[in-house]
């Protein structure tokens, strides 16, 4: 449970007062149930006991150490009213409850072993971060000086016993002071001495500069002539930064330009692992293509056969040389793609994605490596991250604007200590420095400046004329104060910030240092909030902030401020709390990955509302170390982030912005050390058999975020039982109660002992569920394993998954510039998902970051080639944003004059690579061929000149105004589903076209040659298209006029068509209708425009418009059992449907996962669990394959019998009946879609035989190809006559022949005068006009619907007996376990009544030798049907034997009998499937 605590730092104001402008009022308050407990729970309720009134105690017991105790103790500080002397603190120091024990172990944070705390100097920075600010004194105004506690006085008061129980502490020479309502209660209260060390001795000591440059600092220094230097670093003045630019500077150095292996230049085919089952004794056509022949070769190698053996195959056919084929290459006609000489052919994607002939190229391997291989120039290149980041000017701006005042301000500083005059000037110099430094004015800078004005304004007579009273000795003190303060600004401005300079040897102040005792709670001061915008100083009257303590999501605690707190205005407007925020949690307790949040309110003048401003977030322990000393933050003005997004990179708290946070932090350093608990297994006993079988279920869940609250203690609680036989890793590590110390051990432990089943498990714990570096750790180990074409696969989650790293370092990041270092199709799609997630609202710092780091690792010639594909988008969405804009009449000459910048950038840059698929090399457009699309986008169609020759021309859609990346991750989830189909022997024929999002609403779309969306074949069969049933079986055979073209078609729509139905079912894809479906001639069917899934349907007026649960419909149907003639197609169809389901199935863990990981993309879609929950009830992972089989059964008859989608799709063509042409070319509208067949398919000759078999008033025609093969049609005398009057319309200006009309038939001999004159017709028609010859009236007459020339057609789909009885036969599924008998009824064909019509059949069941009443099952009835599919589950339960059990199977259609039959359990095969025969009587 989480908790919320507020400090009351204003007791004197009434709470009812308070309470108008807080948020948050309660404490101890607990939070909605839905807060999930993080092992803080007794903690926060110990402290809660014991201290009922914390906020008012910790007030009590402050204490003020000054920063500077040589200073006047005439001067006053503004925060008199906190200090409170050290006697008065010992006194009360024993109200203080901390925790105390006698013994505590070694866990969570330890000490780094420093210097001892007594002879440790350090520095106070930014005000007062220990006491409160009560008072209304303004900040700035009152100028004394304060008055200073000695330090004797100091020395004597506070020392304190140091108690090593577990903990040291870590206390550098520069930290700020800090609150002592921290100290443990046992105190030492006898005096010790306390030796100051002198700045001199600590030259660099505590100098933030890197340790690595410590001891070599960089030679360019710009000197500015006074005593504040300036060090430029190429690195960045960050640790981070600089830490994050030697890590990638040595992973790059592992990979040397020479070292051929990991820089061959090449970019190598995908592979994935061999698919055994899909290539078992297969053979793959090749065409090879050498150098020294222009003959190509043809080879039929089996597919498990290893490319370099066929290389040495082709060179020894060739030159009948041994010559090594090490020396040879094979690529792919034209593509820059070459196959792996290592691998088998099968391998490759393309030979398992196209089993049509392959055309490869054999070529000596002379370009090695090849021309984007990295040079030894990059080798010796260095790696500054500033000098890539586009903020890299402004720090070069900054850099200099501060050279150029400090040197001003150190001229004047000169003329003013000489003559004691220009006051102005110095205010001014100092103004400005400020300014460049992010508008931040200190306290020490302005207690300076005011002391230095009042010092001025005063006359030299009063002081006494001794050197340290004296008006110079004065001035030079306080000016010497005020370089110190200036020279602090510049080193915790580069600390903090990102900057390429840094001062030279920053000096130290000297104050005490308290030693935090074991049970110490988190602490820290929130100062002030600097340069206020004016707006805001107009628009509200006081500002306040909060603070938030989360982790992994989850909020662990939260801190209200409850004073508010106005604008001053001093250089600059800032808002100065001096609030010392104290959480209820033992810093020893918090997980090392916790999060801070603050955010800054504005309260309303006119309303009192509090608005939020502003917020930050920084990691409390980056590096394994606690923060130290005052930082500077920056805030973001942008949208609060959900907590689940509260992650280290989420806002760049280093980069600067108009409003800066400054946060004085403890001066102890804590640092992790892994708790090391003791594994103990031995004494485990065996679980009951319930338990497995519950965890066997609860592992069904697959993802920790669908487990209950209630199911995940369970599984906790049986979590040594868990195994990768049982359980996935991601679930049990997920039910853990809490993050703390201890649970995060015992995770550990089952983490160092769990063994993978695979590596894409270890996907599942990169989710933002674990932010323990330790389990991403091993999680990236894991991944490693994976070769790097399997990696590519799933680069957007791992892109992902690095919000969620602690830091820039991770071996996530490490992992990803290894890849794309080894690999040149990862470097590519990386660069191009880190350019897009640079859109994103939140992270786009770090991913500037990472683009930049993998830009370096890639080498000069591979970036210029991201460059200029970049370059290539950039121009594509200027012309796209130009055609958009015109008027619809002259949008077709703005194309074409912007067509021409495309030509100049390739006139400039000769070739470029395709950002949809890098093998692709273009150097040109082809203008004709270009056009726009008239859908609301208004996309491009571009095509592009193929730079391989032997290439074909490419054409690609790209979009401006559309979100691509939901497209990007449906296409990529249905291609994880092809590769595990492809795996297990099933090849569905999918075509998944690419698609690559290149930035916000912009990307390129693969065009798919020779494709239709099943719209424009509707329109084209009339207006009630939709609603015809062979409108799909007509278009195909139109298109495929030879069998064995048609039969391959009818194949490929079958396999396709069920792949989209599981894969659109699954994934909830909506907005189906039929201009988002697309068929192919050679029968492919696949779907576009994924702006809807996840069961996120369109409404019209309530309701949705998709209704069923996937298309397919009637007008499918009947093309795949040819319009009713072989029913058992369809039962083939559903049980093809089914095994596709159930494979997937068996992967949910992996398609959950990739969805999970993707949760915070920012997609529309996919945001939160209930998408994950609705992807896994369609996934049904907790169903048997029987059960699956069933449900996926009833979603197909679900969508055959869904009307409203062919309503749907009726609707849609009579809307889009105006806008037939899809898009508008350049030079000329594109005509109707041309029905025109290749050279092989026109037509030589028809000749008329006679008339048909079936009846006389068919003429039997024979059709002769250009090939010389024949075939046959039928065709009445009336269709003759339709024909040319579809002739006389469509070439009206054209002379065709005469038609011979009925009264051109003589009284005698009427049939063979008809014969002689329309084979005259015939012939004239098809010899004369080639456009007429050739149109789509006269090819679709002939070679449509040709008429079977042999007496048995076999099936196309080779999925049932090739030769079937006739005999009814029932298919079962029978399984017996625990006491349980199911039986599946699957098919049943070959069924008729008896007087041999089409029954409404059902099956009855019942189970001797019980009771027919009790033992009685039935299923539902399937209407006029012969081979009806029912795939429904009868089940029996405690059956306790099947020995002496019959089922008695009826088959009725009604009440009329079919047929029966008896089955003796004992003897049937169970979970096997098998058609039993009818017979025609009950026995």
């Amino acid at each position: 449970m989480a908790y919320c605590w507020k400090t009351d730092l204003n007791p004197s104001e009434s709470h009812e007062k308070q309470q108008k402008h807080q948020e948050f009022h309660s404490v101890n308050q607990p939070l909605f149930p839905s807060h999930t407990g993080l092992g803080f729970d007794h903690v926060v309720d110990d402290i809660s006991n014991t201290i009922p009134f914390y906020q008012t105690e910790i007030e009590e017991n402050t204490i003020f150490v000054p920063s500077a105790p040589h200073w006047d103790s005439k001067r006053h500080s503004l925060d008199e009213a906190h200090q409170i002397s050290l006697n008065e603190f010992t006194s009360k120091s024993t109200e203080l409850s901390c925790h105390q024990v006698n013994k505590t172990r070694v866990i969570g944070f330890r000490h780094s072993v420093l210097p001892n705390p007594q002879n440790i100097k350090k520095e106070s920075f930014g005000g007062n971060p220990i006491g409160k600010y009560h008072g209304a004194d303004d900040y700035g105004v009152n100028i004394l000086p304060p008055s200073s506690t000695s330090v004797d006085e100091i020395n004597s008061r506070s020392e304190l016993d140091n108690y090593h129980i577990g903990f040291e502490h870590s206390i550098p020479p520069i930290y700020p002071s800090f609150s002592t309502d921290l100290m443990p209660k046992e105190e030492n209260k006898s005096s010790r001495n306390m030796n100051i060390v002198e700045p001199s001795l600590m030259l660099f000591k505590g100098s933030f500069l890197p340790r690595t440059w410590e001891s070599t600092l960089p030679k360019n220094k710009e000197l500015t002539g006074c005593s504040i230097q300036l060090v430029e670093v190429p690195q960045g003045s960050n640790r981070s930064l600089a830490s994050f630019c030697n890590k990638v500077k040595k992973i790059r150095e592992t990979y040397h330009a020479a070292d051929i292996n990991s820089n061959s230049g090449k970019i190598w085919s995908t592979t994935t692992a061999f698919p055994y089952k899909f290539f078992s004794n297969t053979k793959v056509n090749i065409n090879i293509f050498t150098e020294d022949s222009t003959q190509q070769l043809h080879f039929i190698p089996y597919a498990n056969y290893l490319v370099k053996d066929l290389i040495a195959e082709i060179l020894h056919f060739c030159t009948n040389d041994q010559l090594s084929p090490q020396n040879y290459l094979l690529s792919i006609c034209g593509y820059e793609e070459f196959l792996q000489n290592d691998h088998y052919l099968g391998s490759h994607r393309i030979f398992q994605k196209n089993r049509s002939v392959i055309q490869l190229n054999l070529q000596k391997n002379r370009e090695f490596p090849g021309k984007l291989s990295r040079k030894h120039e990059d080798d010796h290149s260095q790696f500054y991250l500033n000098q890539l980041l586009e903020v890299m000017p402004i720090w070069k701006v900054s850099r200099q604007c501060l050279s150029t005042v400090i040197k001003k301000y150190d001229s004047h500083l000169k003329y003013l200590l000489k003559t004691q005059q220009n006051l102005d000037n110095i205010i001014d110099d100092v103004k400005n420095i400020c300014i460049v430094l992010g508008c931040v004015e200190t306290k020490q800078i302005t207690d300076a400046v005011n002391e230095l004005n009042l010092i001025l304004q005063r006359k030299a007579e009063n002081f006494h004329q001794n050197s340290e009273t004296s008006a110079k000795g004065l001035i030079e003190r306080v000016t010497t104060e005020l370089s110190t303060s200036v020279y602090h600004l510049i080193d915790i401005y580069c600390s903090s910030f990102y900057a390429d300079f840094q001062p030279l040897n920053a000096p130290v102040h000297s104050v005490s240092c308290i030693n935090l005792g074991l049970h110490s709670h988190l602490s820290f001061t929130v100062y002030a909030a600097h340069n206020i915008p004016e707006t805001w100083v107009h628009r509200y009257k006081a500002f306040s902030f909060s603070c938030w303590l989360t982790y992994a999501g989850k909020k662990l605690c939260q801190v209200r401020n409850c004073r508010n707190i106005p604008v001053k205005k001093l250089f600059f407007f800032l808002v100065n709390w001096n609030e010392t925020i104290n959480f209820p949690l033992e810093i020893k307790s918090l997980p090392r990955e916790s999060m801070l949040t603050i955010k800054l309110f504005g309260i309303t003048c006119a309303t009192n509302n509090a608005d939020l401003l502003a917020w930050t977030c920084l990691p409390l322990f980056p590096k394994h170390k606690s923060i130290l000393r005052s930082m500077l933050f920056s805030t973001t003005l942008q949208s609060e982030p959900p907590k689940e997004l509260i992650a280290p990179g989420v806002w760049d708290i280093s980069q600067p912005s108009p409003v800066t946070l400054q946060i004085d932090f403890p001066a102890t350093e804590w640092e992790y050390m892994k708790l090391d608990s003791e594994e103990n297994r031995s004494d485990l006993e065996e679980p009951p058999k319930e338990c497995l079988k519950h965890i066997a279920r609860l592992s069904q869940k697959q993802s920790p975020l669908l487990l209950s609250e209630e199911k995940r203690r369970y599984l906790w609680f049986y979590r040594l039982y868990c195994n990768n036989e049982n359980c996935s890793l991601p679930l049990v590590l997920g039910s853990a109660p809490g993050w703390d110390e201890t649970t995060v051990s015992e995770m550990h432990t089952i983490l160092r002992r769990w063994k993978f089943s695979h590596p894409l498990e270890a996907l599942g714990l990169l989710t933002s569920s674990f932010p323990d570096q330790e389990i991403r750790k091993v999680a990236v180990q894991q991944l490693d394993s994976l070769l790097n074409d399997e990696l590519l696969e799933y680069l957007p989650q791992l892109v992902q998954a690095v919000k969620f790293e602690w830091n820039l370092e991770s071996p996530l990041v490490q992992l990803l510039l290894h890849r794309s270092l080894q690999s040149i199709q990862i470097a590519h799609r990386l660069h191009w998902l880190l350019k897009d997630a640079q859109n994103e609202a939140y992270f786009k710092s770090w991913y500037q970051k990472l683009l930049a780091a993998l830009q370096f690792c890639a080498g000069k010639a591979l970036s210029d080639e991201f460059s200029k594909e970049q370059k290539l988008i950039k121009i594509l969405g200027d012309i796209g944003e130009k055609v958009k804009s015109a008027s619809d009449p002259q949008r077709q000459e703005v194309l074409k004059k912007e067509l021409g910048r495309l030509e100049e950038f390739f006139q400039c840059t000769n070739t470029c690579h395709l950002p949809l698929n890098p093998a692709l090399c273009i150097k040109g457009i082809d203008g004709d061929a270009c056009s726009y699309f008239t859908s609301n986008a208004l996309p491009l169609k571009i095509t592009f000149i193929n730079a391989n020759p032997m290439g074909k021309n490419i054409s690609v859609i790209f979009k401006a105004g559309d979100d691509l990346r939901q497209d990007m991750l449906v296409l990529q989830i249905i291609r994880v589903m092809d590769n595990i189909w492809l795996q297990e022997g099933l090849d569905m024929q999918m075509i998944i076209y690419r698609c690559l999002s290149t930035g916000k609403g912009q990307g390129l779309v693969q065009m798919v040659p020779d494709a239709i969306t099943l719209a424009k074949i509707h329109r084209h069969s009339g207006l009630i298209g939709p609603l015809k049933e062979n409108t799909i079986k007509k278009w195909f055979s139109q298109h495929n006029h030879l069998k064995v073209d048609y039969e391959k078609a009818l194949r490929n729509f079958f396999y396709s068509c069920a792949g989209w139905c599981v894969v659109t079912f699954i994934l909830g894809v909506c907005d189906r209708h039929n201009d988002n479906i697309m068929l192919t001639k050679s029968g492919h069917m696949f779907h576009i425009d994924f702006g809807k899934f996840l069961g996120h349907a369109q409404t019209f007026g309530g309701i949705k418009r998709d209704r069923a649960p996937f298309i397919f419909t009637s007008e499918m149907e009947y093309f795949i059992t040819e319009g009713g003639k072989n029913p058992q197609h369809f039962q083939d169809f559903v049980e093809l449907c089914c095994r596709a389901y159930n494979i997937v199935r068996r992967h949910s863990c992996l398609l959950l996962n990739l969805l999970e990981m993707m949760l915070h993309a920012g997609l529309p879609e996919l945001s939160g669990i209930q998408d994950l929950k609705y992807v896994y009830s369609n996934l049904r992972p907790q169903d048997t394959d029987l059960e699956a089989t069933s449900h996926f059964t009833k979603k197909i008859k679900e969508s055959l019998e869904c009307f409203p989608v062919k309503l749907n799709n009726l609707i849609h063509t009579l809307a889009q009946m105006t806008a037939i042409n899809p898009a508008k070319s350049t030079s000329q509208t594109f005509s109707r879609e041309s029905c025109t067949m290749s050279a092989t398919q026109l037509i030589q000759r028809a000749t008329i035989l006679g008339f048909s078999k079936k009846t006389r008033h068919l003429y039997l025609i024979q059709v002769t190809h250009s090939n010389n093969e024949t075939s046959l049609t039928e065709k009445s005398f009336d269709q003759f006559s339709k024909l040319h009057s579809q002739l006389q319309k469509q070439f009206a200006s054209l002379a065709l022949p005469e038609f011979p009309h009925w009264w051109h038939l003589p009284f005698t001999n009427s049939d063979h005068k008809r014969f002689r004159d329309l084979n005259h017709y015939m012939e004239q028609i098809l010899n004369g006009s080639y456009e007429v010859a050739n149109s789509d009236c006269v090819l679709s007459f002939f070679l449509s619907e040709p008429v079977e020339q042999t007496m048995e057609e076999s099936s196309p789909v080779d999925l049932g007996e090739k030769f079937p009885d006739k005999k009814p036969k029932v298919q079962l599924v029978i399984t017996y376990e625990d006491a349980k008998l199911t039986i599946l009824v699957k098919h049943v064909k070959n069924i008729h009544l008896p007087d041999g019509s089409t029954p409404s059949a059902h099956v009855e069941f019942y189970l001797l030798p019980y009771p027919s009443a009790v033992r009685r099952r039935k299923t539902k009835s399937v209407p006029k049907c012969t081979d009806p599919t029912y795939n429904e589950i009868v089940v029996y339960d405690e059956v306790t034997e099947l020995q002496g059990h019959v089922l008695m199977l009826i088959v009725k259609s009604k009440t009329t009998f079919v047929g029966a039959i008896n089955i003796q359990l004992c003897s049937v095969p169970l979970k096997e499937e098998k058609w039993y025969p009818l017979g025609n009587s009950i026995i």
